[in-house]
């Protein structure tokens, strides 16, 4: 009982730094569909929730600490994220969070353009449901095909 306790934390705490973690780890478990798609939402939104509440006071911790050389303003990376976010907005961001961005790298852009709590809270959610269910179903019916049934017994 400890084990499966501990093996769902597991697969929750990681799904707060890397989406795909849920999906695949838990499918790996044993848990069901609706399990894996439960864990990995609450992941993406734990983080979610945490890095919004605390988003500029972290992002000011690192750029302060961890940043030793002058950061380029216009690198190919911030380019980008601008180049995303002024073609498809805050939608575009969450939509892209899961498989791009990380739930922490989505959140802190929406924080940093300035997106409202309640967006970012509301464009994640939707998003980390659209993506769970369409990744962890598609895990399921490869995992279904027999020949991917062979290659892991």
């Amino acid at each position: 009982m400890i084990e499966n306790i501990l093996t769902l934390l597991g697969i929750y705490f990681l799904a707060w730094f890397k989406f795909l973690a849920g999906p695949v780890l838990g499918s790996a478990a044993g848990y069901s569909t609706i399990e894996n798609i439960l864990i990995t939402i609450a992941g993406m939104m734990t983080s979610v929730m945490i890095f919004t509440l605390l988003g500029s006071k972290i992002k000011a911790l690192f750029e302060g600490n961890f940043q030793k050389k002058p950061k380029l303003i216009f690198s190919t990376k911030n380019r980008r994220i601008v180049h995303l976010w002024r073609k498809y907005g805050e939608i575009g961001i969450a939509f892209f969070t899961p498989l791009l961005f990380t739930p922490v790298g989505g959140t802190l852009i929406m924080v940093s353009f300035g997106v409202k709590k309640r967006h970012i809270y509301m464009h994640m959610l939707w998003s980390a449901c659209l993506w769970a269910i369409i990744i962890c179903l598609t895990i399921d019916k490869i995992l279904a095909v027999p020949f991917v049934q062979s290659l892991l017994l």
